[in-house]
C-alpha cells in the first residue's frame, strides 16, 4: 500500500490530529499528544548535567588515585619506564617529585604542577583530557591539604594488588539477604517486602506512592510487559469484571502461562547474548542458517521457567553434559547442545578468506568473553584486554584467567569456522532410513539414465539419416568423442551441423518432446522418492574437541603484552576475578578427570550459580526490574564497576537476589514478586499538585513516587500493530522470515527475488502470512536490520546488546505516517473495526478502535472529539479524492471510497497517538 500524505494534507491531517488527542494523556506523563506532533515541535536535544564535584573530606585513596590510575598511571605508575621520573601512585611519591621537581604543593593548587598541568590540558597527553568536575577536585584536595586516608607505604603495591577502597566496593562484596524494614503508618501501601523498602527511601524523602493504577491501565502494562503484545477488548472487560480479590494473580498467572511470553522474555535475554541470523564481522555478513536453533532454545527454557541456574550453566557448558561422541543425540541433549550457541552468538568473519585470520580469531574470542561478562557478570572485563583496568580492579591477568576457561572450545591452532562447528541432529535410524529412501531413488534415476542414453542414441541416428551417408560415420565418431579430446576437424564437422552438436539431455525436448517429456515424469518420480528422506537438521555447537588419547592437548592461554597475540607473555589458568578472591575460591581445575573435555566451563558455570556468587543474581535480577520499570535499581546493568552507577535500593537489589535463588532461581516467581508490589501498580498519572511536590524532590523518579511512562520497544511496537489490526501470526519458533532491499533501499520483510548480479528480476514471491509473525522471528542480519525496527532503536549486535536506547528522532514520525508498513496496518485496523463494530454507526466505529488500540474506551469528551477527527477526514477525501496509482504485485491496495479512507486515517491517527505509543 503506497499512501502520502503531503503539503497541505499533512498539516491538515497533523492539525486534526493534535486537537483530537492534546488531552488524550495528561501533559505530565507526555510533552506532547503524539509521536509525531512531539517530532513537530521538538527543537532541543538534552545534555545531561555535569556531576557535582565530591562532597565530604577529600582523600588520595577515595578522590585522587582513581583519576590518576584511569589518567596517568600508564605513563607514571604501571609503565616499564616513569616518564620524567614521576611517580604518581602514592601521594608521599607526588609530593616528592620527578626530574622536575614536586608534582603537588599541599594547600597551593597553582603552585602544583599535577593541577596546572591538567587545567591546562597539557597533560595527560593523549586525546583523552581530564573533565572540570576531575580538575575541581584535584584542585580542592590540593587547596585542602592534599590528605591520604591512612599511613601510605613506603613502595606502591604491585599492579594486582588492591586497595582498601576496591575491595570496598559495594558489588564485590557477598550478598546478604537484608531484614525487611518496618514502615510505621504506611503498613496499608506495603504489598510484599519490596514495597518496605521502596517505602522506606520514600519516607526519607517525604515522598509515598502514587494511587494505584486502574484495572485497563494494569492489564495494559502487565500484558506489554509479560507478553509483548496488548490485551484483546475481551480480556480487558473480563479483568475488569472480575470482582474477585486474586483476580490480579490469576491474571498474572494466565499471562505467564502464555507462550508469547517465552517470546517476549526470550527477546530480552537475545540481546545480552547478541542473537544474530548472520556472522558479521565483514561486509559478506553470512547468514547463519541455523541460529534459530538458539532462539528457539531461549523460548522453551523461558515458558517452561528452567531454573535459571540451569539455563546459565547449559549455555556455559551444555556439551560438557552430553554424552560423547555428539551422534544419537536424544531430545534432551538437544536442549543443553542447542543451548551453547550462547557462546557461537559473537561476530566471526574466520570462514572469509580475506580476512587475517589471527586477528579475526582473537576477535571471536574478546567478543565472546564481551557477551558472558556482560551478562552475568556485570562488569567491563574487556577494558582489561590490553592492559590493567584503569577503572575498576580488573588486573590484565583476570582477563586471560577468564579466557583459558573457553580457550579450548576455540583452540587457535585448529581453528573451526562456523560450518564446521554445525552437528547433525539426523540420528542412526533416521539415517537409515534416508539410506533406503535415496536406493529407490536412484533406482528410479538409473533406469532414466539408460532410457536417456537410449532416446539421445535415436535422436543422433534420425539426425544423421538427414545427412549424406558419407558424413555418418565421421558425425557419429565426432559426437561421441569427449569434447576436450575432438580433433579440430571434428570441432569444424559439428559446428557445420549445428542439430547434431546441440544435441543433449537439456535439448531433447527440440527433438523428440514426448521422449523428454517421459525423462522428466521419471525425474519427477526420483525427485518425489527424495522428498520421504527424514529431513536433516544442524544445530550450532560450541564445543571442545574430545580427548581420544589418554591425555588432552589443552589449548595453552597467555597473556598477551598490549592485548597483541603477537606478544605471548606468561601462560595463565583459569579462574573467575581475583577480586572476589576474599569471598569465594577464585581458581578453577584445569582438567575435570571425569570428562572427555577439560571440564573449565562446566566448572565455572557452577560457581556463578552456586548461589553466592555476588555478581551473578545481582546482575540478573537488576535486569529483571529494568524491564518491568524502565531503570534498573542499577542504572548500568552491565556496568556494576565504579564508572557505573551505585544502586539506588542496594538492600532491596539483596534482597531480590537473596529471594530469587531462594525460589529456586525461578523467573516466574520472580515477576510474580515484583508484579504484585504496589509499587509495580502505582498510577504514572497523578494530579498536578501530587506531580509538583513529587517531581521537585526526585524529578528522575529514582525512588519510584509513581510507575514511569515507557515507550514501546521496537518489537513491541510492530507487533502491537499487528496485534491491532489483527494480521498477527501467531506461529511460534523455525526459520527466520526473509529480509530483503526493496526499491527505495529500505530493508522490509519479504523474499529477494534479484538475480545474481543484483538486478530487480521483477518476480514476487508471497509469503503466505509469515510476514505478520512476531518481530522476533524476523531475520536478524547485522548489517541489514528490519528499516522500521531500526528505526525505533532495535540494537545491531557488536557483538550484543547491554541496554537499549530510546531515541526520539524525526524518522521515527515519518515511519509512523508514511511508511508502508503503518500505512498497510492502519488500513488492516480499518477493517477489521468495519467488521466488529457491530453496526454502522460512527460512534461503534470510533468505540472498537479506542478498545483495540488504547485497551479502554473513549470518554464523553474523547468520543466527540474523535467523531470529529472522523468527520473532518471525510470532508476531506470528499473534496480531494487521492488518486489510485498502479499497485506492485505484492502490494496492499489503498482504500477504494470516502469511508474507507476517512476510518483508515482514524486508524493511522489512533496508532500515532502516545496513548498506543506508550506504555502507562
Amino acid at each position: 500500500m503506497r499512501l502520502r500524505t503531503r503539503g497541505a494534507e499533512f498539516t491538515q491531517w497533523a492539525r486534526s490530529l493534535l486537537n483530537v488527542f492534546s488531552t488524550a494523556i495528561s501533559p505530565r506523563g507526555f510533552v506532547a499528544s503524539s509521536l509525531v506532533a512531539a517530532m513537530c515541535l521538538a527543537a532541543t536535544s538534552l545534555v545531561a548535567a555535569p556531576k557535582p564535584v565530591a562532597s565530604g573530606p577529600l582523600t588520595f585513596e577515595k578522590d585522587i588515585r582513581p583519576i590518576l590510575k584511569a589518567n596517568c598511571f600508564t605513563c607514571h605508575g604501571e609503565g616499564e619506564k616513569l616518564k620524567g621520573g614521576l611517580d604518581a601512585r602514592l601521594r608521599h611519591l607526588l609530593a616528592k617529585g620527578g626530574e622536575h621537581g614536586a608534582a603537588i604543593i599541599p594547600g597551593k593548587p597553582e603552585k602544583s604542577p599535577l593541577f596546572t598541568l591538567v587545567r591546562d590540558g597539557e597533560m595527560p597527553k593523549s586525546e583523552k583530557k581530564l573533565s572540570k568536575e576531575q580538575v575541581e577536585v584535584i584542585r580542592q584536595w590540593i587547596a585542602g591539604g592534599a590528605k591520604v586516608a591512612r599511613t601510605e607505604p613506603a613502595k606502591p603495591a604491585a599492579a594486582d594488588e588492591f586497595t582498601p577502597e576496591e575491595r570496598a566496593h559495594w558489588a564485590f562484596q557477598a550478598v546478604r539477604r537484608p531484614a525487611v524494614p518496618a514502615i510505621s503508618g504506611q503498613r496499608s501501601a506495603v504489598s510484599n517486602p519490596i514495597d518496605a523498602f521502596v517505602l522506606q527511601k520514600l519516607a526519607a524523602a517525604k515522598l509515598t506512592f502514587s494511587p494505584p493504577a486502574d484495572r485497563a491501565t494494569l492489564i495494559r502494562r502487565a500484558s506489554f510487559d509479560l507478553l509483548g503484545l496488548p490485551p484483546s477488548p475481551e480480556e480487558v472487560e473480563a479483568f475488569e469484571k472480575d470482582a474477585s480479590p486474586d483476580a490480579y494473580e490469576k491474571l498474572l498467572d494466565r499471562l505467564l502461562a502464555s507462550p508469547h511470553y517465552g517470546e517476549r522474555w526470550g527477546r530480552h535475554w537475545l540481546d545480552i547474548a547478541g542473537y544474530a541470523d548472520s556472522d558479521g564481522y565483514t561486509d559478506a555478513d553470512t547468514v547463519r542458517l541455523w541460529a534459530w536453533q538458539y532462539r528457539d532454545y531461549v523460548i522453551r527454557s523461558l515458558n517452561a521457567d528452567k531454573p535459571f541456574n540451569q539455563f546459565i550453566v547449559e549455555q556455559l557448558a551444555g556439551d560438557e553434559l552430553v554424552k560423547q561422541p555428539l551422534k544419537n543425540i536424544s531430545p534432551a541433549d538437544v536442549d543443553k547442545l542447542a543451548a551453547t550457541g550462547f557462546l557461537r552468538m559473537a561476530p566471526d568473519g574466520t570462514a572469509n578468506a580475506g580476512v587475517e585470520q589471527k586477528v579475526a580469531r582473537n576477535a571471536v574470542v574478546a567478543d565472546t568473553i564481551k557477551v558472558v561478562s556482560s551478562s552475568l557478570l556485570g562488569v567491563t572485563v574487556g577494558c582489561a584486554q590490553c592492559h590493567n583496568h584503569k577503572h575498576d580492579p580488573i588486573p590484565q591477568a583476570d582477563y586471560y584467567r577468564l579466557r583459558a576457561v573457553f580457550e579450548p572450545g576455540f583452540d587457535l591452532r585448529t581453528w573451526r569456522t562456523p560450518n564446521a562447528r554445525l552437528v547433525s541432529l539426523m540420528s542412526a535410524e533416521d539415517r537409515a532410513k534416508a539410506a533406503e529412501v535415496e536406493k529407490d531413488a536412484k533406482g528410479v534415476e538409473t533406469s532414466r539414465l539408460k532410457r536417456q542414453d537410449e532416446f539421445i542414441a535415436e535422436v543422433l541416428e534420425k539426425e544423421l539419416l538427414k545427412r549424406p551417408e558419407e558424413l555418418r560415420a565421421p558425425l557419429r565418431e565426432a559426437y561421441k568423442a569427449v569434447v576436450a579430446k575432438r580433433t579440430a576437424a571434428q570441432v569444424k564437422l559439428l559446428k557445420e551441423h549445428p542439430t547434431v552438436m546441440q544435441l543433449n539431455p537439456g535439448s531433447l525436448y527440440l527433438y523428440e518432446q514426448k521422449k523428454a517429456d517421459e525423462l522428466k515424469k521419471q525425474a519427477d518420480e526420483a525427485a518425489k522418492i527424495r522428498e520421504r528422506k527424514p529431513a536433516e537438521q544442524f544445530l550450532p555447537v560450541f564445543n571442545e574437541v574430545v580427548a581420544t588419547a589418554a591425555k588432552i592437548d589443552l589449548a595453552p592461554t597467555f597473556l598477551f603484552h598490549r592485548g597483541d597475540p603477537d606478544q605471548p607473555k606468561q601462560q595463565l589458568k583459569p579462574g573467575d576475578l581475583t577480586i572476589l578472591a576474599s569471598l569465594r575460591p577464585v581458581d578453577l581445575p584445569e582438567k575435570d578427570a571425569a570428562l572427555p573435555t577439560s571440564g573449565r566451563r562446566l566448572a565455572y558455570a557452577r560457581a556463578l550459580t552456586d548461589g553466592t556468587h555476588p555478581l551473578t543474581t545481582r546482575v540478573l535480577v537488576n535486569r529483571v526490574w529494568l524491564h518491568h520499570f524502565g531503570r534498573g535499581i542499577v542504572a548500568s546493568p552491565s556496568d556494576f564497576g565504579t564508572l557505573g552507577e551505585r544502586p539506588t535500593h542496594p538492600e532491596l537489589l539483596d534482597w531480590l537476589a537473596s529471594e530469587f535463588v531462594a525460589q529456586g532461581w525461578s523467573l516466574k516467581k520472580l515477576h510474580r514478586v515484583i508484579m504484585t508490589s504496589a509499587a509495580y501498580r502505582q498510577a504514572s498519572q497523578i494530579s498536578n499538585a501530587e506531580f509538583h511536590n513529587s517531581n521537585s524532590k526526585d524529578p528522575d523518579n529514582k525512588l519510584l513516587w509513581r510507575y514511569a511512562l515507557r515507550r514501546l520497544d521496537a518489537e513491541q511496537l510492530r507487533d502491537a500493530q499487528l496485534t491491532v489490526s489483527g494480521k498477527l501470526n501467531p506461529k511460534a519458533g523455525g526459520a527466520p522470515v526473509p529480509i530483503m532491499t526493496d526499491e527505495t533501499g529500505q530493508v522490509v520483510v519479504g523474499v529477494n527475488t534479484d538475480d545474481t548480479a543484483g538486478r530487480p528480476s521483477g518476480k514476487f514471491v508471497g509469503l503466505n502470512g509469515e510476514e505478520f509473525r512476531r518481530s522476533l522471528y524476523v531475520q536478524m542480519r547485522r548489517s541489514k536490520p528490519l528499516g522500521l525496527m531500526e528505526t525505533f532503536d532495535a540494537p545491531r549486535m557488536e557483538p550484543n546488546c547491554e541496554l537499549r536506547n530510546a531515541s526520539t528522532v524525526a524518522p521515527q514520525s515519518l515511519a509512523l505516517m508514511n511508511g508502508e508498513f503503518a500505512l498497510t496496518q492502519a488500513k488492516f485496523f480499518a477493517e477489521r473495526v468495519t467488521k466488529e463494530a457491530g453496526d454502522s454507526t460512527d460512534e461503534s466505529k470510533v468505540s472498537r478502535a479506542w478498545q483495540l488500540a488504547f485497551s479502554r474506551r473513549p470518554n464523553s469528551t474523547e468520543m466527540a472529539d474523535t467523531l470529529a477527527f472522523l468527520g473532518k477526514q471525510r470532508a476531506h477525501f470528499t473534496e480531494n479524492a487521492p488518486k489510485t496509482a498502479p499497485m506492485a504485485k505484492g502490494k496492499e491496495p489503498p482504500p477504494t471510497n470516502v469511508e474507507e479512507h476517512a476510518l483508515t486515517s482514524l486508524c493511522q491517527a489512533l496508532l500515532t497517538a502516545n496513548r498506543f505509543l506508550y506504555v502507562e
